[in-house]
């Protein structure tokens, strides 16, 4: 683990090294990542740097490296903070958990859609996102299913997603991914029907439901139990 990596785990798992020179310290963590947070939230991670956090605490960009050593370790600090706790733990149906899981998932990247690019390649996860992994992972347990299976199975989960909530941001806010899709492609696939006649008559009959999201972790969860019950039920003696 190089030194970046275990300056991450000690601001994310802690305790953090108190600053052994210059004044009582003035800051804290949690409020260098709030405010990495909203300038996240207003402007977009590309926005965030040491001297525009520095500013909006109204301290030195200088004074913030006492806290905190660079642009790395404040996004991992961000992401601990702006993502929603996962989901408690509960006993008995591990679709509803999952399904629960998902849009709860769903609904922090859409408060902060940078979330999709600060939570992206290797690194360390903080208390907060590990806990996220470890619901799946506990909600699939006993259910016949190898670890590996369980954790797999998260990252299916944790990828559709955030399949989805890339196309939401795409189309901002207000819009619909299916919607804009339809918009976008109805003209021309009318236009060329007879070129592609199974995709225009299914674009003829469209549900009037943004639907994506659900579509794909039903069938996912549909694999998931169609595995589930292929380890779990005995096989007749013949």
């Amino acid at each position: 683990m190089g030194e970046a990596a275990n300056d991450t785990v000690r601001l994310l798992w802690g305790p953090p090294a108190k600053p052994t020179r210059g004044p009582k310290p003035a800051l804290s963590l949690e409020r260098i990542a709030a405010a990495g947070v909203e300038a996240a939230d207003a402007e977009g991670l590309g926005a965030v740097s040491m001297q525009k956090v520095a500013g909006l605490l109204d301290f030195t960009k200088m004074s913030l490296y006492r806290y905190v050593p660079g642009k790395a370790e404040l996004i991992a600090l961000m992401v601990e903070s702006a993502l929603d706790e996962p989901p408690a733990t509960a006993e008995g149906d591990w679709r509803e958990q999952l399904t629960a899981w998902a849009h709860h998932l769903a609904a922090s990247f859409a408060r902060h859609p940078w979330l999709l690019d600060a939570t992206i390649g290797p690194r360390v996860l903080g208390p907060r996102e590990l806990a996220w992994l470890e619901r799946v992972v506990a909600a699939l347990d006993g259910r016949g299913l190898t670890g590996s299976e369980r954790m797999d199975a998260a990252v299916l989960l944790a990828g559709h997603v955030r399949s989805i909530a890339e196309q939401s941001r795409a189309v901002g806010p207000d819009g619909s991914p299916e919607a804009e899709l339809l918009t976008a492609l109805g003209t021309v696939v009318h236009r060329h029907a007879d070129r592609y006649p199974a995709l225009a008559a299914a674009m003829a009959e469209p549900d009037g439901r943004d639907q994506a999201l659900d579509f794909g972790l039903e069938r996912i969860l549909d694999g998931l139990a169609a595995l589930i019950d292929r380890r779990t039920t005995p096989t007749p003696p013949r």
